[in-house]
């Protein structure tokens, strides 16, 4: 006799719907809906790839739960205990509070965001930011667009569209996402020229590249990698000396800038984005979301005729801000102004507080675990690096002090489990034991990694089965 097809036995979409409605009313038909029909074309395919053995589970608490992740919001708020500040998994920099408040505000409420109150017609949108940052970095010129890879694009397709752009093969960086600064270059519809090599590019090199059809010469920050040991690069101060005397622009990459001077606080120096134009870059590109600590943007500084071009190019309104993002970025520039970075910069103070000063915070979340935890947990906290992140200054480490998590269950298990916490808890995990880094808690993270490290604990993968929809026994 042939046998069944095990699919027929997977029960409908109809079915699975009307039983998560009945027993969840609270949720949404859509999200009970859709996952109901991912659940099922899942266990479908699984019987078919495995010759009919059973799928995944379809069962109402199933279901439900999937119905429940697919109507969380997105994004939505975590606690980075990883100590690494800018991480862009987790959003990069958090807004100080002014900037969110800022935002909100204008997100719910009519603005005048391209008037002129004065006149009563239209204005521009980028000027309150502009004469900010012009202020700040004490340049003649300043814009604004989304983000840093859009400011790079917008100035190569106005300067230098259909020309030639000198950089340094050291230089030719790929970030995040498989992004490349050559890919870019193409998009803007520029011939790049490669010079030097990998580990030495000499002001020679230039010299010999420039040519009838060069546009200008690009400088890239090596935002997440170290070039060490046999090696030689061109400063700024020489490539713009270069550039003055073939009547070509200099334009720097620099990535993640800030537009306060750090370098007292260890930060280095080539980061304070205003003394990058001030050793002879005609243009600085970087990033708001980074090391500035604002939101996401590419800021521009430099010769105002060049920032003049840019405003005039039609990419200009296709790369510009959003109010929300203006809002926050007004924010940030005028707390600047206002000398008041390391006091509501969240960024700005996870990167200058002292390792003696998270010495006892770490020791106070360790007293409460060890109160809290089971005894198959052993709770320590030690002295640590962490790193900058975001693609920002690969060679900096920061001293930092980490609450450790040994036992049972596994480092691995909870680290999973905590991600799975109503506020999910985002750690590192080596040497056998699951690492609480307290330089990237914001005020009120405590409290709740402890409540998250507790509830782990109680509900590890390693302690606990799965019943057959899938769910835990805790």
């Amino acid at each position: 006799m042939p046998t069944e097809d095990p699919r027929r036995q997977l029960p409908s979409v109809a079915r699975l719907v009307q039983s998560a409605r009945k027993a969840r009313p609270d949720l949404p038909v859509w999200a009970i809906t859709e996952a109901a029909r991912e659940l099922l074309t899942r266990a479908r395919q699984r019987i078919t790839e495995a010759a009919g053995s059973p799928g995944p589970p379809t069962g109402l608490e199933a279901v439900v739960a999937a119905a429940e992740e697919r109507v969380l919001p997105h994004p939505r708020r975590v606690v980075n205990a990883t100590g690494i500040v800018l991480h862009t998994n987790l959003g990069r920099a958090p807004l100080p509070a002014g900037a969110a408040r800022a935002a909100a505000e204008a997100a719910a409420v009519y603005s005048n965001l391209e008037l002129d109150l004065a006149t009563g017609r239209r204005g521009r949108r980028l000027s309150a930011v502009a004469d900010k940052l012009r202020q700040i970095a004490a340049v003649p010129g300043a814009t604004a667009c989304n983000n840093n890879a859009a400011a790079v694009l917008w100035v190569l397709d106005t300067l230098a569209r259909g020309r030639e752009v000198i950089v340094s093969r050291g230089e030719l960086v790929e970030i995040g996402g498989s992004f490349r600064v050559p890919d870019i270059l193409e998009r803007a519809g520029v011939r790049l020229v490669e010079v030097g090599t990998t580990n030495r590019t000499h002001a020679r090199d230039y010299e010999r590249a420039i040519g009838p059809d060069t546009a200008l010469l690009l400088k890239v920050h090596r935002s997440n990698f170290t070039v060490s040991g046999f090696t030689k690069e061109v400063s700024l101060p020489e490539l713009a000396a270069i550039g003055r005397g073939r009547g070509l622009p200099v334009v720097e990459d620099l990535g993640s800038g800030t537009l306060v001077d750090l370098s007292g606080r260890g930060l280095p120096k080539e980061s304070y984005a205003p003394d990058r134009v001030r050793e002879g870059a005609d243009l600085v590109c970087f990033s708001g979301d980074k090391l500035m600590g604002g939101p996401q943007a590419g800021i521009v500084l430099g010769r105002a005729d060049l920032v003049a071009a840019l405003d005039e190019n039609p990419l200009a309104r296709a790369l510009r801000l959003d109010k929300l993002s203006l809002a926050a970025l007004d924010w940030c520039l005028a707390a600047l102004l206002d000398g008041r970075a390391t006091t509501e910069f969240p960024v700005v103070r996870a990167l200058t507080t002292p390792a003696e000063v998270l010495a006892p915070r770490a020791r106070a979340l360790a007293d409460a675990l060890e109160k809290s935890v089971p005894a198959s947990l052993e709770i320590g906290w030690e002295p640590e690096s962490a790193r900058v992140g975001g693609g920002s200054l690969p060679e900096v480490e920061l001293d930092t002090w980490v609450v450790t998590v040994r036992g049972t269950p596994s480092p691995e298990a909870l680290a999973r489990e905590l991600r799975r916490a109503p506020v999910p808890v985002l750690a590192r995990v080596r040497d056998d034991a699951l690492r609480l880094d307290v330089r990237t808690f914001l005020d009120g993270d405590d409290a709740l990694v402890v409540d998250a490290v507790v509830a782990a604990a109680r509900c590890s993968a390693d302690s606990h089965q799965v019943d057959s929809n899938g769910r835990k026994s805790c």
